[in-house]
């Protein structure tokens, strides 16, 4: 994203200052229309067609879509999910197919303030020098101002979405434009001065692709400076290749990238509608490639009909013909009347939608699933105040685990399938758990097994989360001989930030649990680079609850993820006869 922000940062204020250069000023109404033919026609289209998809087919998503609707139409939608604490990073919360539209709100209010700053700028301070280093400045108060924002722990939701906090990337490549504007740049270059733009878009290009794959979205260091310097590599990189005597022009300009490039805003607008419905429909963890390519491909062919007949031509429509075309319609001879059944049928759809209150019939399995994680959370961090992480067990031990169930003995011993061996062992046996919202679902039945169990489960962590926390608990004295692992739910991970887990965690006996997430495509990623890791840490085991579960989705909420009251015991009592075997 900050990429893009650069580049239509770049291009629009290189648009305006040519438009300044030739005609003295700049037409602001002109400037807007052009804007609104190009966005609007689109962006009403996926946000209507997608409102009445969810209407008819996925009730559960009606929450707040009117608001939703109204305010992606004003391109304020990023302060409306600020202020509706929308998380971006939430996997399983019920995934908006509106989420990545908080871009063309940042977007839509920076064509709207613009051309009326450029016009003062050029007015008032006339030097663009002067003005690049000012843009420059204000670039880095608002790099600054999501820095200062940011706390460790915190979903870093509002600084994805802010205005304040994302206008840097705009800025910078707005600068850009004050200083390299595409009208002064020579079509031909001596081959040193070509040469050397090329390297230089070379190495920033290595810079972008090693930061896309190797930077983890929710970390300190991308709040902290990382995004600003990504964004100043990728204003370099925007440099080198809009100079037309470099190598790097000629590398981008094909016929592929011009091609993708007129349908990138319709790919944009059609990406998570797309994904979120087929994904809701069909689980995909098991071939994550091929549904993958099948999402792909559906973008593309959504996009290129969106570009030829409903972008193309309603971008050079002459809308005041409007009302003379719509009484051509409806005259009775015409045999193209036809065309408006359809858009009406969804506009009423989504009109009728936005009024109607949110029904899923699995609202009451998430409002559970959410108490229970509340209640477990709650009641983990009054347990974990009174276990000992040393090797000596808290004497009353047994009587935490006769509070923690009203079963006896006996029973207890037929439920879990435990023998009295290892019941009497798990009394004793300290466990670190570190983990994510499974986790933190299943820590009541888990604790009642292992009455010494330390339990850390938060919702929606990730992988290199846990890093920091496992640091954190060994720094403090709490993490025992043994660690149970809950990870990798939402989202996978790299062989380092693993590397960094086992070099935390030492000698230490280690259990990491697998994950069942048959609707991400990250599943079989996940459990594969486990598997991978245990020929290399020997003191690792994979408790296998992929295959354990598979075949029982009567032990799991609606989401498919979560265990359910049904499920709960069987996770456990799994979990358990592993640790304890």
């Amino acid at each position: 994203m900050p990429i893009f922000f650069v580049v239509s940062g770049y291009l629009i204020t290189d648009l305006l200052l040519q438009e300044w250069d030739e005609y003295g000023k700049i037409d602001v109404k002109a400037f807007y229309l052009r804007r609104i033919r190009r966005l609007y026609p689109a962006l009403v289209t996926m946000v209507l067609t997608t409102a009445a998809y969810i209407t008819v087919f996925q009730r559960n998503l009606l929450t707040n879509l009117k608001g939703i609707v109204i305010s992606n139409f004003l391109y304020v939608y990023n302060w409306f999910q600020i202020a509706h604490h929308e998380s971006y990073f939430d996997k399983f919360g019920g995934e908006s197919p509106f989420t990545h539209l908080w871009s063309l709100s940042i977007e839509g209010q920076f064509y709207f303030l613009w051309p009326l700053l450029i016009i003062l700028a050029l007015t008032f301070i006339k030097k663009r020098v002067k003005i690049f280093d000012i843009l420059f400045v204000l670039a880095g108060v608002s790099a600054l101002a999501m820095a200062f924002i940011y706390h460790d722990g915190i979903d870093p939701s509002r600084l994805y979405y802010g205005t304040d906090t994302r206008t840097f990337s705009i800025l910078l490549g707005a600068s850009l434009a004050f200083i390299w504007p595409s009208t002064a740049l020579k079509r031909q270059l001596d081959r040193r001065l070509s040469l050397m733009v090329d390297v230089v878009g070379l190495i920033s290009l290595a810079i972008i692709l090693t930061c896309f794959f190797k930077m983890d979205s929710q970390s300190a260091t991308i709040y902290r400076g990382g995004m600003f310097l990504f964004s100043l590599v990728a204003m370099i990189f925007i440099a080198t290749v809009a100079h037309p005597g470099a190598d790097m022009n000629r590398l981008f300009t094909n016929k592929v990238f011009t091609w993708l490039g007129k349908r990138s805003y319709g790919i944009y607008l059609y990406q998570y509608p797309v994904m979120i419905f087929y994904e809701s429909k069909i689980a995909v963890g098991n071939h994550p490639l091929i549904h993958a390519l099948i999402e792909i491909l559906l973008i593309v062919v959504i996009s290129a009909l969106s570009y030829r007949y409903i972008e193309r031509p309603l971008q050079r429509y002459n809308y005041r013909r409007l009302g003379v075309d719509l009484k051509g319609l409806l005259r009775k001879q015409s045999q193209e009347k036809w065309l408006l059944v359809v858009p009406v049928i969804v506009i009423v759809t989504a009109v009728v939608g936005m009024f109607l209150p949110a029904r899923d019939p699995g609202s009451e399995q998430s409002k559970q699933l959410q108490e229970t994680i509340a209640k477990n959370t709650k009641q983990a961090a009054q347990k974990n105040k009174q276990i000992g992480t040393t090797k000596k067990a808290t004497k009353d031990s047994k009587n935490i685990n006769e509070a923690a169930t009203s079963q006896s003995p006996k029973d207890f011993q037929l439920t879990t399938g435990l023998t009295k061996q290892q019941l009497a062992k798990a009394q004793t046996l300290q466990i670190t758990a570190v983990g994510d919202s499974v986790l933190a679902d299943t820590s009541a039945k888990l604790t009642e097994i292992f009455p010494q169990m330390y339990v850390d489960g938060k919702v929606g962590r990730q992988v290199y989360d846990t890093i920091p926390v496992l640091k954190s608990l060994a720094a403090n004295g709490k993490l025992a001989n043994v660690v149970l692992l809950v990870e990798g739910t939402n989202g996978s991970f790299n062989d380092n930030q693993l590397a960094e887990i086992m070099a935390i965690l030492g000698d230490r006996q280690v259990y990491w649990v697998n994950v069942y997430v048959p609707t991400k495509s990250w599943q079989n990623t996940v459990n594969t680079a486990l598997t991978k890791a245990t020929k290399k840490y020997h003191n690792l085991t994979i408790i296998d609850w992929y295959n354990y579960s598979r075949n029982h989705s009567e032990w799991f909420y609606n989401d498919q993820v979560h265990p359910n009251v049904k499920g709960q015991p069987y996770y456990a009592n799994y979990v358990a006869r592993k640790i304890l075997k």
